[in-house]
């Protein structure tokens, strides 16, 4: 289960766009009992540390399409949702998808875009970020060391 899947969730249940953060957390702590209020407002600052939740005119608004999520039958969040590593790289994107009203998944497309048709593939997607968010007059130099770091493991 993904943080994702667990945002997504109230948003397709009620059938809303927006949603209070009182209505958010009724739906999990006392809606569907998967979760007491604290965590469900744990929730709501995850989302929004990660890019997938924006409030706007007083309501939270997923920076995804929640129609497109699939929630399996059964669904029920785990405590997994919030042992969230704070990875550089999806901070970054989190950071500039907020930055710019837009949804994470236009971040990574346009990244992968520049990977892709400026540099032949032959960048790494943590100097695509870099640039990015310079293009944009996103604020990354705090991040620079924590992205160095990824260089030498895994990557993004």
């Amino acid at each position: 289960m993904t943080l994702e899947q667990t945002i997504a969730a109230p948003f397709k249940a009620m059938r809303k766009e927006g949603l209070r953060p009182t209505e958010f957390i009724y739906f999990f702590a006392i809606d569907r009992k998967w979760m007491d209020r604290d965590k469900a407002s744990l929730v709501v600052s995850l989302g929004r540390k990660q890019g997938l939740l924006r409030e706007e005119g007083g309501l939270l608004i997923p920076t995804f399409d929640p129609s497109a999520v699939n929630i399996p039958l059964g669904f029920r969040p785990t405590n997994d949702i919030f042992n969230v590593q704070d990875n550089a790289c999806d901070l970054l994107m989190g950071r500039l998808a907020q930055a710019r009203g837009v949804g994470v998944e236009a971040v990574a497309a346009e990244v992968n875009a520049l990977i892709r048709e400026s540099f032949d593939g032959h960048l790494r997607p943590e100097a695509a970020l870099v640039i990015v968010a310079r293009r944009h007059g996103v604020p990354f130099e705090d991040m620079v060391g924590a992205l160095r770091q990824t260089l030498s493991g895994d990557g993004c």
